[in-house]
């Protein structure tokens, strides 16, 4: 078993950069102090992936990435160097959008009795009769009539294979409901012959159409798609190959068999402008497993659940064993070869039942390594208990799991922590000024015209879900307790109306994303109490809907059951509250991330993944208890600042920030970028296009991405992308579903104008040198905190220069790693003379140079003293308003981390760095008296109880102090 990982860098994997792409990397990650490569998904996706989440295959590697011997070299390479490597993984859901997924096609071809049919969450028996035994796909760009009669769809054969086409799109069709289509062809070839007073004799000398109807009748005998038995759906699977292998040998043997069955396909696939000879293949479709629709129905009707609301992820049913066991195999291969080391695990909050995958997992990673079954009964029982920090874990481990305010990740989950994004929240707030809260929601307030209260925006914004994209699983959910409901005579007068409304507002009013009752009756700690807050205020917000509704609600939540319940009314109400689980995490997903963090715009740099944008800011007694408890209960989780997720890189939020530090030159500014945008507005609909809360999105996002540099190139084109998506993920103007296309016109106009105006240019451009040096000081505070803050640090791929990326896909830009390694060993080649360094890297910040040279440092420390880090005591110090500062001590040893805050404000503006002399006469407390090396300046200071921060940061905004 690889020791602890120490520092992770995450690489995007993806046709564009491939395994041999990062192995050509690896020098220089091992030679900035890297330990594990920490790698994006890279088992098949659908071809074009840039991201891998949308899988198609666990059994297979993506081949756009690298063939096998690729990733051998890329793995042999990381183990060459002592590295460690982990990989993203999706427990939770499939592409299907593709051709290539191979169980979702046997789906489709086969309905229920396909082998892979409960692989999938699929409700075969939804509300609408129409849509029994089938799946609703929801893939036309129109209603189905007219996609049909304009022969958009069409039949095709290969070999003994028939496809229904739809462009790009291809999908099985059922052996057995050719059969009318296979009779019109044995028709036509009977009609080569005078008609026999005997068919037997016409057979006899006709062995092609005999051997043709011989298929006919088999597909007659195959197992219906409805049959769910074992043994049918086995003989099903079996037969129809063999039908399809008859069918495929017959037509390559005989011209005439082969030119019948094609005519009959060609009749069947219809006439533009004759509608009735669509009745065929129509009829044919009718017989699939599944229903073609309209894209827009979605949301309404679909029957399979989904990531989120994207139709194209189809969500798998990781409790049952047989689908962790088929979705596994390669993964723990990798890791019983010791290629891959620890693994990063996707939106787990979507599983049925993640303490359960998580238990799979250890127990599956420890078999691997543990032969005595003696071992293996003592594990589990372990494995069944209270799991604590103490407990050794057979496998790395760390779960994508976003903590609400005050939350806890759960105490049994047999994992190494979360992916960072509570620790990314913490430190985020620390450069949010508390004090110009007031300020700054009166300014945003006068700006875009209108109040906004950030909770209740979420409340509506999460109902507005459950009333648009999300409404299909409200509706299951809702058929679900109406039918629990009337198993009983106390609740049975419960309309669907009533319960539907209980369900939603009860959902909205969630105060976190889910909570994690088990099959078995067992859940974590809070989350009765979780249940309750929900209930509670959704009454409270309901007045006019009787409250014994909710309280029924509460009940089958809490699994309070009825007297005399019996054993399936007790089932019923345990799968019910399981997948009300499974609702309430999309739903605040899509309701904060992707719609409130896009329309609550005071300070953006707040609106960020894990973060509450109500909360103004982090103060640093906040800071502390949160590291102190990240070292007590999850020592090794993951600590970020910007992740493939994040709306903002991380130097984009710290650039932004500084705005909390200026509200009135903010204001000011404003008032002149209103005089300028007068003209470059437009008229939609009878109102101002973009509206003011865009716009004002719009600037901060303008200035907190503005190349430092100043070089423009390219610049627009990346804002007018961002603002595209910001407004149809805000859902007020415009949506993905709904889109407004002069709106959207309007806002890209609106951003091309605004970016060539020279006022504008000069404007921002103004603003963004006063704020620059006070938004890097940021950037390295949080960087250097990142490094040597209680957790296992990971870097995004290029965030160890400047990272002002934006959301995806802008933060998937190329890397130029080239450039990377020169800046490194240049900084190592003056590393000698650390002072005349850091004088100079200051001087020319804006290349990022000075960022890169905080994180190799850091990492090298990490590298000599890994115990200090993992096992490290962690003391707050209490350096004043303007100072973030804290010891690590293990055994002796003491390593001290201090940086500015509010530098802009400290240092009243007047000079770029807060350094020397704006500190005047703060101290820092000291743990331990004695002598203290700047690893970051090589300067050495001394002290009995403090330091003089005036010195510390004398020539140098962080530090970074060692004890001799």
């Amino acid at each position: 078993m690889k020791d602890l990982p120490l520092a992770s860098y995450r690489l995007q994997l993806h046709a564009g950069f491939t395994f041999k792409d990062a192995q050509a990397a690896l020098p220089y990650l091992e030679r900035l102090g890297v330990r594990d490569v920490y790698t994006s998904p890279y088992l098949q996706a659908e071809q074009g992936s840039t991201h891998g989440y949308n899988l198609v295959s666990h059994t297979h590697l993506n081949p756009e990435i690298g063939s096998e011997q690729d990733y051998l070299a890329f793995t042999d390479a990381i183990r060459s160097r002592g590295m460690g490597h982990i990989l993203d993984i999706v427990p939770n859901h499939m592409g299907i959008g593709g051709n290539d997924n191979a169980w979702w096609q046997d789906v489709l071809e086969n309905g229920p009795s396909s082998l892979y049919a409960d692989f999938f969450d699929i409700d075969w028996d939804p509300a609408r009769p129409g849509l029994r035994g089938k799946v609703l796909l929801p893939i036309l760009g129109d209603q189905y009539g007219q996609v049909l009669e304009r022969g958009e769809l069409q039949l095709s054969r290969e070999g003994g294979q028939f496809w229904l086409n739809y462009y790009q799109r291809r999908l099985p069709i059922s052996p057995d409901s050719l059969i009318p289509l296979l009779e019109r062809a044995a028709s036509d070839l009977a009609a080569r012959h005078p008609e026999p007073e005997n068919p037997a004799e016409l057979e006899a000398q006709d062995p092609e159409l005999a051997e043709l109807r011989s298929i006919i009748t088999a597909l007659s005998y195959l197992p219906k798609a409805g049959s769910t038995e074992p043994e049918a759906r086995l003989e099903r699977a079996r037969e129809k190959e063999v039908v399809k292998r008859r069918l495929e040998v017959l037509c390559s043997a005989s011209n005439a068999a082969c030119a019948a069955v094609d005519r009959a396909t060609v009749r069947f696939n219809g006439t533009p402008g004759d509608p009735g000879s669509f009745d065929d293949l129509d009829a044919l479709l009718r017989e699939q497993s599944y229903r073609l629709a309209f894209w827009r129905v979605a949301t309404e009707e679909i029957n399979y659940r989904r990531f989120f609301d994207i139709n194209d992820l189809a969500a798998i049913r990781m409790e049952d064993q047989r689908v962790f066991d088929a979705s596994h195999t390669l993964v723990l291969r990798y890791l019983e070869e010791g290629r891959i080391s620890g693994l990063r695990l996707d939106h787990t909050d979507g599983l049925y039942e993640p303490l359960g995958y998580f238990r799979k997992l250890q127990r599956a990673r420890f078999a691997q390594l543990h032969a005595d079954e003696d071992e293996r009964a003592a594990f589990e029982e372990r494995l069944q208990s209270e799991w604590v920090p103490q407990l050794p874990r057979p496998l790395y481990v760390w779960a994508e799991k976003i903590l609400e305010t005050g939350e806890q990740l759960p105490k049994r989950w047999p994992i190494h922590g979360t992916t960072g994004y509570d620790f990314l929240a913490l430190v985020n707030g620390l450069w949010v000024d508390p004090r110009a809260e007031r300020s700054l929601g009166a300014t945003y307030q006068r700006f875009a015209g209108e109040r906004m209260n950030y909770p209740d925006l979420l409340l509506a914004n999460k109902r507005l879900i459950m009333r648009t994209s999300l409404s299909s699983e409200v509706t299951v959910l809702a058929r679900a307790l109406e039918r629990i409901a009337e198993s009983n005579r106390r609740s049975r007068d419960f309309t669907l109306a009533s319960l539907t409304t209980a369900i939603v507002e009860t959902i909205a009013a969630f105060p976190v994303y889910r909570t994690y009752l088990r099959e078995d009756g067992s859940r974590e700690e809070n989350d009765d109490r979780y249940i309750l807050e929900a209930i509670s205020r959704a009454k409270r917000e309901n007045p006019s809907l009787s409250s014994r509704v909710f309280d029924f609600l509460a009940d089958v939540l809490l699994l309070h059951y009825p007297d005399n319940a019996s054993e399936q009314q007790r089932a019923e109400m345990v799968r019910f509250a399981l997948k009300f689980q499974q609702v309430t995490s999309p739903v605040m997903a899509k309701g904060a991330e992707d719609t409130s963090f896009y329309t609550y715009n005071r300070l953006v740099s707040l609106n960020e993944v894990g973060s509450d944008p109500a909360h103004f800011g982090t103060s640093v007694a906040e800071f502390h208890a949160g590291n102190l408890e990240r070292l007590r209960a999850w020592p090794h989780s993951m600590t970020a600042l910007s992740t493939h997720d994040t709306k903002r890189g991380e130097d984009t939020r710290a650039r932004i920030s500084v705005l909390s530090e200026m509200p009135q030159e903010w204001r000011a500014t404003l008032t002149a970028l209103g005089r300028i945008a007068r003209a470059k507005r437009s008229e939609v609909d009878g109102r101002e296009a973009p509206s003011r809360n865009d716009e004002y999105l719009f600037y901060q996002t303008a200035l907190g991405a503005w190349p430092l540099d100043g070089n423009l190139e390219g610049y627009a084109e990346r804002l007018q992308a961002y603002m595209d998506k910001a407004t149809r993920e805000a859902k007020v103007h415009t949506s993905w579903t709904n889109p407004n296309p002069a709106y959207d016109a309007a806002v890209k106009r609106f951003v091309e104008r605004m970016l060539r105006d020279r006022r504008f240019q000069k404007t921002m451009g103004e603003l963004s040198d006063r704020i620059s040096t006070y938004g890097a000081v940021n950037g390295l505070a949080q960087t250097l905190i990142k490094f040597t803050a209680p957790g296992m640090p990971d870097t995004y791929q290029g965030s160890e220069l400047w990272n002002q990326s934006l959301v995806d896909p802008d933060n998937r830009r190329p890397v130029d790693y080239a450039l990377h390694a020169r800046y490194l060993e240049e900084i190592e080649s003056r590393s000698e003379r650390p002072l005349e360094l850091v004088g100079e890297l200051l001087e020319n910040y804006r290349d990022g140079r000075v960022k890169l040279y905080v994180t190799w440092k850091a990492l090298q420390q990490r590298n000599r003293d890994p115990q200090l880090f993992v096992h490290g005591a962690y003391v707050g110090l209490e350096a004043g308003e303007h100072a973030v500062a804290f010891a690590r001590q293990h055994e002796g040893r003491t390593l001290i981390t201090a940086v500015p805050r509010f530098s802009l404000r400290l240092t009243e503006g007047q000079q770029p760095w807060p350094l020397g002399g704006v500190w005047g006469n703060t101290r820092l407390p000291l743990t331990e008296a004695g002598r203290y090396r700047n690893l970051l300046t090589g300067e050495v200071l001394e002290g009995e109880s403090s330091l003089d921060l005036a010195e510390v940061f004398a020539h140098f905004p962080v530090a970074l102090l060692e004890r001799l």
